[in-house]
Formats: C-alpha cells, sequence, structure tokens
C-alpha cells in the first residue's frame, strides 16, 4: 500500500505539470497575438476606422472632402444612385462589372486549377520551371496589362491586329476599345497575371489529399476525370472557396486594369463599378459625376453585399468541405 506521503508528491508534481503547460500555452498564445497584432492594426487603421468614417458622411451632401458646407439629407444619395444621372451609369457599369466577374472567375480555373494540376502530376523539375514563368506576369501592374492591350489590339497598330490581318484571319482590326473586345480581353489578360496566385492556392490545396486515396482511385480503374471531379475537387473545397473570395472581391475592385484602357480618358466600356466610384465622388473639378457622399453611397450598396457573400461562402465551406 502507498503511504501518504507518496500521494501528496504525486499531486504537487501534478500541479506543477499543469501549471507549466498553462505558462507554455500563455506564451504561445502571447506570440500568436504577437505575431498577427500587425496586421490587425493595419486592417483597422486602412479598413474599419475609414469605414467609420465614412458612414456619418453617406448621410450628408458632402461635395468632396475639403466641403464644410455639408447638411443632413438622410437617405437621399441612396435614392439618387436610382435616378439619372446616375442610374444609367451605375447600372451600366454594374452589368458591365458582374460580366467580367463571371468571365473572371472561369479563367480562374482555366488557368489557375489547370497549372496546379499539371504541377502536381508531373515532375519536381517541372515544377521549379513552372514556377518561375508562370509567377513572372504576377509582377506586371494593373496598369501594365491596360497599356499592353492596347498595344496589342489597337484598330490601327495594334501588334495583333496586324498579325491576323496579314495572316487573312480578320478582315478588319478589332478595337480593344469597344465593349466586346473589351470584355473578352480583360479576363483572358488578368487571368494570365493571376494565373501564379491561384495555381499556389489550388496545388496547396492537391498536396493535402492523402497519396494513399489517390493510389486507391487508381487502381480502381478510375479515369482521370473521374479523379479530378470525384477525388480532388471535393477534397479542395476550401481552396475553391478561397479563390472565389479573392476573384469576387477583386472583379467588383479592379481598377488599375481599366484606366490603363483609357476609363478615365473618355473609354466608357472599361468604366466599371471602381471607376465610376472615382469619377463620381473623386474626380478632379469639373470632371466629376456626383459628390462625394454619392460615391461612398454607390460603393456601400455594392460593396457590403459582397462582404456579406464572402462570409456566406466561408460558411458554407465549412459545410461542404469532403
Amino acid at each position: 500500500m502507498l503511504s501518504p506521503s507518496f500521494w501528496i508528491l504525486e499531486i504537487n508534481l501534478s500541479s506543477r505539470k499543469q501549471i507549466t503547460l498553462r505558462k507554455l500555452r500563455r506564451r504561445e498564445t502571447i506570440t500568436e497575438i504577437l505575431f498577427l497584432l500587425p496586421q490587425y492594426i493595419l486592417y483597422l487603421g486602412l479598413t474599419i476606422i475609414p469605414f467609420l468614417i465614412a458612414l456619418p458622411i453617406v448621410l450628408t451632401d458632402k461635395l468632396d472632402f475639403l466641403d464644410k458646407s455639408t447638411r443632413f439629407i438622410g437617405f437621399a444619395n441612396f435614392l439618387s444612385v436610382l435616378k439619372e444621372p446616375l442610374k444609367t451609369a451605375f447600372s451600366d457599369a454594374f452589368l458591365r462589372t458582374a460580366l467580367f466577374t463571371l468571365l473572371n472567375y472561369a479563367m480562374v480555373f482555366l488557368y489557375g486549377l489547370t497549372l496546379a494540376l499539371i504541377i502536381f502530376e508531373y515532375t519536381s523539375r517541372l515544377k521549379q520551371g513552372f514556377f518561375a514563368v508562370i509567377f513572372l506576369p504576377y509582377m506586371i501592374s494593373g496598369m501594365g496589362i491596360g497599356m499592353l492591350l492596347i498595344m496589342l489590339f489597337a484598330k490601327d497598330t495594334g501588334s495583333y491586329n496586324l498579325l491576323l490581318l496579314e495572316l487573312g484571319l480578320l478582315k478588319q482590326p478589332l478595337d480593344i476599345k469597344s465593349s466586346d473586345i473589351t470584355i473578352v480581353a480583360m479576363p483572358l489578360f488578368i487571368g494570365w497575371r493571376s494565373a501564379g496566385f491561384n495555381m499556389a492556392v489550388f496545388l496547396s490545396g492537391l498536396l493535402t489529399i492523402p497519396i494513399d486515396t489517390i493510389d486507391a482511385a487508381k487502381v480502381d480503374g478510375v479515369s482521370y476525370r473521374q479523379r479530378v471531379l470525384y477525388v480532388y475537387i471535393p477534397q479542395i473545397v476550401p481552396n475553391i472557396t478561397l479563390v472565389t473570395i479573392f476573384c469576387l472581391l477583386g472583379s467588383f475592385g479592379v481598377f488599375d486594369v481599366p484606366v490603363g484602357l483609357g476609363a478615365l480618358k473618355g473609354n466608357t466600356n472599361a468604366r466599371f463599378l471602381s471607376v465610376l466610384i472615382y469619377q463620381v465622388g473623386f474626380s478632379a473639378a469639373g470632371e466629376k459625376m456626383g459628390t462625394l457622399a454619392q460615391a461612398i453611397t454607390i460603393s456601400m450598396v455594392v460593396y457590403l453585399p459582397l462582404l456579406f457573400i464572402a462570409f456566406l461562402l466561408n460558411s458554407l465551406q465549412k459545410k461542404l468541405q469532403y
């Protein structure tokens, strides 16, 4: 039979272990907070605080940041979006942006998932070369993409136009500033630019799939198409959700590429929602289409539902995860 002193010693050792574990957990928590603190500070300073500052402006007729003679007008700014001259401009920009978002989302899978599958299936040598080449376009600025599109598809001097005309594939040159060409060319080139990022997100999910699952599918005679649809995709749902959120917010916030296409210089076919918001509230005097308050109102009307959809997708991802 064990003596009482033994049990007292055992209790003391157990309590000391618990105290040590608590200290370790506390240190880990503090370390994690310190790592995340800079990001939280930036998010607070660049997102939350500006949003809280902008909220009261929506209820006023504030012309610009220097306007001191502001009046409280309630929800009149929300109604002004449904009236001319903003009604037509807003509806056109919204439809144009929505169509661009759908096409851009298709490019996420056409470029990103395809490249991720190629790298996932082949050798490490191919991986090294692919990573270097695929990530190079991501270094090009959005403004540069817009200017590149003009250089390639300019009606009279575009390199692609001249080449296609010389080959007899076109009877007349394409005009990059036309609505049809703009809405198709932008997703193709933005998808090409973002291919490296989307590929990395998809590849990170593919690499977490247990190799035994893939080997079992191969032994059972599952075709490659079936393996992708029923083995790979169900297990990378979190990654698909992530690229969906990035694509949704990025497509509705695209600004630099349309500006490179001349959206601020008369090319109305490149006037997406972000460009319209800038023209309504932030353009130079004499070029503004509205007030600062109206511009903030439009941004809230558009982007608050997008944030709600992003949170909804994040919650659905947990239910749909394989």
